[in-house]
């Protein structure tokens, strides 16, 4: 495994990152599988947004005895709360969460305090103008947070956070789906890529400017979605119309200004392997020239990232579940019977959906919530 210097921060981190998202749901031995996969492999960095109690106990249970040799990335400002994590503002809600953080993974600090996900100037106010922010650099003064940091999908206020200078490292979404837009596209939809334009691929200045000025200003930046949440893994629901490896992907991502380390969501010790592969790989293996050749039109809209910052859920469904079900049945001639089974042993389906559309102004892709819930509806329906 090859390590990058992670900003001005001076930590030593691995190229490639264990992205705990996919450790909810899992056993405790499954979760410790993984984090020695991680560890055999040299992966030294470890994200963590979920507030799920047993998701935490199972990481603090694997990193128990091992906690200096992992760098870890922990979330400010997610809670579990009615049964389903949702991101907060509130300072109370904040701390308890973030001291539950602390007491379930068995550490008195963390390496890289995350302040979550924050995408609208609205937004960036309440954290930046407010008590969230204070609360940071206390944490940071206190030395029980390293480093701060933020994470957005959003180029214009992720660099006017690390403007700020309160931010040693942001946690960005990059892959060539998101980089690979026309300047002129409202950077709010993310998703509503737009093809080859009349100069051919163009990627969005905005995007670059960021990579440049974090690459400047010392501002690490670790990826998020990297994989496109699977999607550019597959030619059938690539937009690029050619598929890429996990390597590929990788590679993509680090070959950007500011990169440090891509962050890949591992559910099982095969996928941490295939992910650590990079490094053994030659650079023709890795590279991603091909998709850039494809000359096919991108035509992406609204794709789900299985992210599920839409939530919460007034009928406390699983969005991301729901509509990854809806996904794998839809690829397919007939629904697999293991899909529908999986589909009707959630809590709530989509046909608990109240269509409500409170989980649309939540979603950093566009995602047309409520249109998925009556394809699901239908398409599951006994």
């Amino acid at each position: 495994m090859k390590y990058r210097t992670l900003g001005r921060t001076g930590l030593k981190v691995s190229e490639v990152g264990l992205g705990g998202e996919w450790f909810n749901g899992l056993s405790e031995e499954e979760s410790i599988r993984i984090v020695d996969a991680a560890e055999q492999n040299g992966v030294n960095y470890i994200d963590i947004f979920m507030p799920q109690a047993p998701t935490r106990d199972h990481l603090g249970a694997a990193l128990k005895g091992r906690r200096e040799k992992f760098l870890i990335q922990g979330h400010l400002c997610t809670v579990y709360e009615d049964e389903q994590y949702t991101r907060t503002r509130d300072i109370e809600k904040t701390k308890r969460s973030f001291e539950d953080l602390l007491h379930r993974l068995q550490t008195d600090y963390i390496d890289v305090g995350m302040i979550h996900y924050v995408d609208s100037e609205e937004d960036f106010q309440t954290v930046f103008g407010g008590e969230i922010i204070e609360y940071a650099k206390e944490l940071k003064e206190k030395g029980i947070v390293r480093y701060l940091g933020m994470s957005s999908h959003n180029p214009h206020i992720a660099k006017k956070a690390a403007e700020t200078g309160l931010i040693d490292v942001l946690m960005f979404s990059i892959n060539p789906a998101y980089d690979l837009e026309s300047p002129e596209t409202d950077i709010n939809d993310l998703m509503d890529f737009k093809g080859m334009g009349e100069n051919g691929w163009v990627v969005d200045e905005a995007r670059q400017e960021l990579y440049s000025y974090c690459e400047s200003a010392g501002v690490a930046i670790t990826v998020m979605k990297p994989l496109a949440a699977g999607t550019l893994l597959s030619a059938e629901a690539s937009p690029f119309g050619v598929a890429m490896t996990v390597p590929q992907c990788i590679q993509y991502a680090l070959d950007r200004n500011g990169v440090k380390c891509v962050i890949v969501g591992c559910h099982s010790v095969e996928e941490v392997l295939q992910a650590v592969c990079y490094d053994q790989l030659s650079e023709q293996e890795r590279s991603y020239a091909h998709i850039f050749a494809s000359g096919n039109q991108i035509n992406m809209t609204g794709r789900c990232m299985y992210c599920n910052h839409c939530q919460p859920c007034p009928a406390h469904i699983d969005i991301a579940a729901v509509t990854k079900f809806l996904d794998l049945a839809s690829s397919q001639p007939e629904v697999p019977e293991t899909v529908m089974q999986h589909y009707w042993s959630l809590n709530a389906t989509a046909a608990d959906c109240l269509m409500c559309g409170r989980c649309e102004p939540n979603c950093p892709f566009g995602v047309k919530v409520r249109e998925n819930m009556k394809k699901a509806r239908e398409l599951f329906a006994r």
